[in-house]
């Protein structure tokens, strides 16, 4: 299936969709806090990178992440980013899906936490699909 980088300081929640996307046949690594996942990603670069928005050291540091990796790193640049967050509940200022712009909101898709499980994998599954096609194909 697809190594995928989970960047969140919400230990529990981070732990609980790792859970659910190792029992999908994912390699899930977790990391804490921002300037930790561009290291992670430096040395092992994954196939789908799970941001939060809010850290402790900044309100917006996913946001920031997302940047550098589509427009500072060239080894990061095409990694699909989704945006997992509870941002909407301490700003309310509707962020979705519909803002993804690739300079300002740089992502492939947007959740809302809470989020359901279900959803979570599914979103997953369509982000890595193109690459589970093409591994499928060759090794079919």
């Amino acid at each position: 299936m697809g190594y995928i980088l989970i960047v969140d300081d919400d230990e529990d929640f981070a732990l609980a969709a790792a859970r659910v996307l190792r029992e999908g046949g994912h390699e899930v690594q977790l990391v804490l806090d921002t300037d930790s996942a561009v290291r992670s990603m430096e040395q092992r670069r994954p196939q789908l990178a799970i941001l939060d928005v809010m850290f402790p050291e900044s309100s917006s540091a996913g946001f920031e992440l997302a940047r550098t990796m589509r427009h500072h790193k060239e080894n990061l640049r095409g990694i699909p980013i989704l945006f997992l967050t509870a941002v909407n509940q301490r700003f309310p200022l509707g962020f979705s899906s519909r803002d993804i712009d690739d300079t300002w909101l740089p992502a492939d898709d947007f959740l809302e936490k809470p989020v359901s499980l279900e959803l979570l994998r599914s979103k997953v599954e369509k982000l890595l699909g193109g690459r589970a096609a093409v591994s499928k194909e060759v090794t079919s």
